[in-house]
């Protein structure tokens, strides 16, 4: 299986995740042309080698009518952040390592962005992921002030600058097309960082709302090393977030930072093969010959709300040729012992058989999905040499009902559209 696999031992920005993957293609050149002829108002990309305690890699510059963002240290009672020490009054969301805003920004809203992007050259799964990663951050920034997404205005990660590096990062995972994404857990920093509105302990409310979820650390350096932007994309891209697997290595990426640390301040991409993914599983079972179905029935419903991944039941001849019921649950090993105490509560059953086992699973991801019936996420799946998708049953029907049509109708119409769009469900 094709496998991405990013190591943010130094944290994760929109810029480093540009570099490391832009080191993976065999034709970097060609892709800066592609990114340059894209139509972005007065910006121009560019990459420039360079060395980070002694190792070497890239460093991905985004300029706005030639002018890059400059790093710039901070003061002993600062922390190093890439949205410290704003010279004008910015809402706090940052973008990438020690920046510092110091030249003009236009801000957007959410709908200016999305309408930036409609209007680029781009394929059109990339326009998508590019406007999920806004959506991404328009609701932890929404989440964080209390305010409609569609009211948010965006300040750093709504700048030309930005922009460029969220779709510089979209349109290369669609060259490099992996099967599957991986990462480490995440470092964050530690400290705390001085913005307009304050002093905001690290990770900042928006980057902590993005990394609900995935395994991150704090650690000696004293910074801000994992910004919004770089969150939302690792939250977008990444299936799982794990020690790094055994696979064959073909490519190593380098992207850099800009701020100098003792620990080499760079995200490292590994591009190569694995084996198909398997994960262990517990199957937890008994036989059952003494309860009514409603009793079975309220059984499954507490299995099911108390974690487990499935739960299911079949007709089963006993001893004494009694009919009964067998039943099956599914779950992670390390919930087996408590689902096996639920089982015991809510059944007749005397004894409770356990078998761990392994699984092959294909990688899972959901995106939502603007139609003209109302939003949708589609479900994918991929892996061992292919890709499926479908629409959330639930909200399929949820449409059906607001829009009193037949889920057949609703599914027939939304597929259609998308089809349009290149996700076609043949």
């Amino acid at each position: 299986m094709k496998t991405l696999y990013l190591e943010c031992s130094m944290g994760a920005a929109g810029d480093m995740l540009a570099s490391a993957l832009l080191e993976l293609l065999p034709d970097r050149c060609s892709f800066l042309a592609k990114l340059n002829s894209l139509g972005l108002p007065g910006v121009q990309f560019s990459t420039q080698r360079a060395e980070k305690c002694g190792v070497v890699g890239t460093h991905f510059s985004v300029r706005i009518h030639g002018e890059e963002e400059i790093s710039q240290d901070v003061s002993l009672h600062e922390t190093d952040s890439e949205a410290c020490s704003h010279n004008h009054n910015h809402a706090h969301d940052p973008l990438s390592h020690g920046h510092d805003h110091s030249h003009s920004h236009t801000h957007h809203s959410l709908p200016q962005i999305l309408a930036l992007l409609d209007g680029l050259s781009l394929p059109e799964k990339v326009r998508e992921d590019a406007k999920a990663v806004y959506r991404l951050l328009g609701d932890a920034e929404s989440r964080v002030h209390g305010t409609p997404m569609e009211e948010i205005h965006f300040h750093e990660v709504g700048t030309m600058d930005a922009v460029g590096d969220i779709v510089a990062v979209c349109l290369l995972f669609h060259e490099i097309a992996p099967e599957e994404v991986l990462a480490s857990p995440v470092h964050v920093g530690s400290g705390s960082v001085h913005c307009a509105h304050g002093i905001l302990p690290v990770p900042t409310p928006a980057t902590a709302l993005l990394l609900q979820g995935i395994p991150f650390c704090g650690g000696p350096v004293s910074g801000e090393l994992c910004t919004p932007t770089g969150a939302a994309l690792l939250r977008y891209f990444v299936s799982r977030f794990e020690e790094k697997p055994i696979m064959t290595v073909e490519t190593i990426g380098y992207g850099l930072g800009q701020k100098d640390f003792e620990q080499a301040n760079c995200l490292r991409a590994f591009l190569g093969t694995t084996e198909a993914r398997r994960g262990k599983i517990t199957r937890l079972e008994c036989n059952l010959d003494d309860m009514t179905g409603e009793d079975i029935g309220f059984a499954v419903q507490r299995l099911f709300s108390s974690g487990a991944l499935d739960v299911f039941t079949q007709p089963v001849g006993m001893k004494k040729n009694r009919p009964g019921v067998l039943l099956s649950v599914l779950c992670s090993l390390e919930d087996a012992d408590r689902l096996a105490s639920v089982m015991m509560q809510h059944t007749t059953t005397l004894g409770v058989r356990r078998q761990d086992m392994s699984r092959y699973v294909l990688d899972r991801r959901i995106e939502q999905k603007q139609t003209s019936l109302g939003e949708v996420r589609l479900k994918y799946a991929s892996g061992l040499g292919m890709e499926r998708k479908k629409i959330e049953y639930e909200d399929l029907a949820s449409l059906a009902e607001q829009h009193h049509l037949p889920v057949s109708e609703i599914r027939k119409t939304i597929e259609q559209e998308l089809s349009q769009k290149n996700l076609s469900f043949n």
